[in-house]
C-alpha cells in the first residue's frame, strides 16, 4: 500500500531529497528537455507537438516517506520526462491538511494534468471534481472508491485482492491448512478493505487457519509500533503456539521480522505484501522470518499511470479503472543469487518484473525518441 503508507525503516535517496526539500521538486528539477527536430513528430497528438509550450503534469500524493512513495513518483516522473513533459511531483507525508492545500494550489497554476495518490478520503472526490470543472485531466492511484462516479476519471489500483491470494494461498499451502496466525492490518484504506475481504474469504475456507490475535496502526512510527504489539503477541504465546504472520502492509512486515529476530523467534514465518530495497534487504538476511511477499513494482505503477494521463490528454479513450498484475517474491528465489537483489535487479529473477507495454502507444515511442 502499496499500497504502502507513512514512514520505513529506511528511505530512498530520492524519499530523502523529497523530504529535504519541502517534499516538492523544484521547478529546475522539472523542465523538460528540448526534442530533437530531426526526429518526426507525425502521428504523434497535436497536444505534444507544442515544444515551446510542455504539457505541464502534477504528481500529488497523500503518503510519504517511504521507498514505495519515492519509487512510484520517480516512476512517474521518469515517464512524464521522457515524453517531454514538465513533471512537479508532491508528497503531503501522510498529512490530510496538506494533502488537499497541494490540490487546491496546484488548481492555480497552469497543469495539463494530474496524478493523485491515496486520496482515500470525501475530499478527494470533491477536489478532484474542482479540476475536472477545470476541464483538467485526473488519474488516481489507490484513492476513494467513489471517484469512479466522477466522468473522466480513471482509478488505478495494485491488484489488491491479488496480491493477498498469492500470500495466503502460500501460508495455507505452506501449512496444510493448519495455522495459528497473527494478523497485521489497519482499515480504512481503499485498499486494506480490498485486501482484507479476500483474508475473510480465505479463513472462511480454511477453518484450519485461527487468527491468534491482529494489531494495526497507520502512523508515523507504524514499525514501530507493530515492532512492540508483536514482540508482546510473542511474549503472550510460547514456542509453537504462533506459525505465520499475514501483514498486509511492508511496514508491518518490518516491525514484526525486528521482533521475531530480537525475540529470537524465526520458526514464526512472515507472509506480507509490498516490496523496496529496504524489504528485499530484510527478506534476503540469513535467518529472516520474512518468507514471502507480494508485489507490484511501484515504479511502474507511476509510469503506467502517466501514460494513461498522457492518452486523456491526447483525447483518447481510457479505461475507468486498471490494476495492475502483483507478483509473488520468495526468500528462496531471493537467496539462490550470490548477489544482494534490489528493485532493479529484481526482475533477473521475477519473470516480468518491472515490465509492462499496458498504453504504450506508437506516438510515445515517437515522443520518447524526440526527447532520448
Amino acid at each position: 500500500m502499496k499500497n504502502t503508507f507513512i514512514k520505513k525503516a529506511a528511505v530512498s535517496a530520492l524519499a530523502l531529497s523529497l523530504l529535504l526539500t519541502g517534499c516538492s521538486s523544484s521547478q529546475e528539477s522539472s523542465q523538460s528537455k528540448k526534442a530533437n527536430e530531426k526526429v518526426s513528430l507525425e502521428g504523434v497528438p497535436d497536444r505534444f507537438k507544442k515544444t515551446d509550450d510542455p504539457v505541464k503534469i502534477k504528481v500529488i500524493r497523500k503518503i510519504g516517506g517511504d521507498d514505495h512513495t519515492a519509487q512510484f513518483l520517480a516512476g512517474a516522473k521518469a515517464e512524464g520526462e521522457s515524453l517531454g513533459f514538465k513533471v512537479d511531483v508532491y508528497t503531503a507525508n501522510g498529512d490530510t491538511a496538506k494533502f488537499h492545500d497541494a490540490i487546491s494550489q496546484a488548481l492555480e497554476d497552469d497543469y495539463d494534468g494530474f496524478i493523485i495518490s491515496h486520496g482515500d478520503d470525501a475530499a478527494t472526490v470533491n477536489d478532484i471534481k474542482k479540476i475536472r470543472e477545470q476541464g483538467k485531466n485526473v488519474v488516481t492511484f489507490d484513492s476513494n472508491a467513489d471517484l469512479a462516479k466522477v466522468d473522466g476519471v480513471t482509478l488505478t489500483s495494485q491488484d489488491d485482492e491479488e496480491l493477498a491470494k498469492l500470500a495466503l494461498d502460500q501460508l495455507v499451502k505452506d501449512h496444510d491448512g493448519k495455522a495459528n496466525i497473527v494478523y497485521l492490518w489497519v482499515d480504512g484504506f481503499p485498499p486494506m478493505v480490498r485486501r482484507n475481504a479476500v483474508y475473510k474469504e480465505t479463513l472462511a475456507a480454511n477453518p484450519g487457519i485461527k487468527e491468534l490475535g491482529r494489531f494495526g496502526v497507520a502512523a508515523a512510527d507504524t514499525s514501530v509500533q507493530t515492532q512492540n504489539a508483536v514482540s508482546a503477541m510473542l511474549n503472550k504465546y510460547p514456542k509453537g503456539k504462533i506459525d505465520a504472520i499475514f501483514a498486509t502492509w511492508d511496514a508491518f512486515a518490518i516491525g514484526a521480522a525486528r521482533a521475531i529476530k530480537e525475540a529470537g523467534r524465526n520458526e514464526v514465518k512472515i507472509y506480507g505484501i509490498d516490496v523496496s530495497n529496504a524489504d528485499l534487504q530484510a527478506i534476503q538476511e540469513q535467518g529472516s522470518s520474512w518468507k514471502y511477499t507480494s508485489a507490484v513494482d511501484p515504479k511502474l505503477i507511476g509510469a503506467v499511470d502517466m501514460r494513461i494521463l498522457a492518452k486523456k490528454i491526447a483525447g483518447e479513450e481510457t479505461p475507468q479503472t486498471y490494476d495492475l498484475e502483483a507478483s509473488l517474491i520468495s526468500q528462496k528465489d531471493l537467496q539462490s543469487t550470490k548477489e544482494a537483489v534490489n528493485m532493479t535487479s529484481l526482475s533477473n529473477i521475477i519473470d516480468g518484473w518491472g515490465k509492462s507495454d499496458a498504453f504504450e502507444e506508437d506516438w510515445m515511442t515517437t515522443l520518447k525518441k524526440a526527447y532520448k
